[in-house]
């Protein structure tokens, strides 16, 4: 659900490189994927070479099949501290419940409720606790952790927050344990240092904005021997600058820090582009995920060998 362009689909699916590392395919295959955004479905459809239902979840939900594992980030434009602070009362980020319909719909063994980090402050105490209580209604063992994507080889400073349910006589879910600490997290520079001398490229998304100077972010550099600042899907064109080029950060660049693989292309121009990198859930971080989520289900016994479907 909710999967723009599919940066945890990928990360699901395994079979793609980052960084020169490869990371495996996974024993999981999409059997239905939504997201209402056009641009995003048609990324999605160019880089998986599969369908996806481009439209409101509620007018599709019940094509939804039974899945061993249900996946999506429900927006979250109004829990975020850059937000209008509408909590789950926003007409955005009340779609959780979305997800609740959909659960009782697909029975999965385990789904994943993936949202920002402002979800855990004080002033969404109210929007947590209803999620939870409303989750927890529906018959799962429910937990949650607040997860930092460059202690799983993202080479980029973002904290989101996974809320796992599990059947409750399937075991208990233990979350992936952090690759890297803050000593070697991977820099932007070890991350973008290949494509300094590269030209604008449409073809592979290597093109930049030209906004002017703008406070906050649309002032903001990238530190070369730190992780990449958190890329933000509404930053109308104020993306952070290179750390060293002149120049703000390519989408092609946007896209290494976060972890997308180089030969994933974005069917868009460059402001819609910024949306779905910005929006997506880091794919290396989604298949560190999905690593826990196989190895649950493992241990669970309740599955037999064919492909897990989500």
């Amino acid at each position: 659900m909710f999967s723009g362009c599919g940066g945890m689909d990928l990360g699901f699916r395994g079979d793609f490189t980052f960084l020169n590392k490869h990371y495996v395919r996974l024993p999981f295959t999409i059997v239905w994927a939504n997201e209402i955004n056009a641009a995003a479905c048609r990324t999605y459809r160019r880089n998986f070479q599969k369908e996806i239902i481009c439209g409101n979840v509620w007018d599709f939900m019940q094509s939804m099949p039974e899945a061993d594992v249900l996946i999506g980030g429900f927006p979250c434009q109004d829990i975020s501290i850059n937000g209008k602070g509408a909590g789950i009362q926003g007409q955005r980020s009340s779609l959780y419940k979305a997800m609740v319909e959909a659960i009782k719909i697909v029975k999965p063994r385990v789904f994943i409720a993936e949202n920002v980090k402002g979800l855990l402050m004080r002033h969404n105490r109210t929007s947590l606790l209803k999620i939870l209580e409303d989750f927890n209604a529906l018959g799962y063992n429910i937990t949650y952790d607040l997860y930092h994507a460059a202690d799983y080889e993202v080479p980029q400073s973002r904290e989101r927050v996974f809320i796992v349910g599990t059947a409750q006589d399937a075991g208990t879910f233990a979350p992936p344990q952090p690759l890297l600490s803050k000593d070697n997290w991977i820099t932007a520079q070890a991350a973008l240092a290949d494509l300094e001398a590269l030209e604008a490229t449409p073809e592979i998304n290597h093109i930049w904005s030209q906004a002017n100077r703008s406070s906050d972010q649309g002032n903001r550099h990238l530190e070369a021997n730190k992780p990449g600042h958190t890329i933000r899907a509404e930053c109308h064109g104020n993306i952070q600058y290179h750390y060293k080029l002149p120049r703000r950060i390519s989408m092609r660049e946007a896209a290494r820090i976060q972890s997308f693989p180089d030969d994933f292309i974005f069917e868009a121009k460059l402001r819609e582009t910024e949306r779905q990198v910005g929006n997506a859930v880091p794919p290396v971080l989604a298949w560190h995920m999905a690593q826990a989520v196989r190895t649950f289900l493992d241990k669970s016994r309740e599955l037999c060998h064919e492909p897990r479907r989500i």
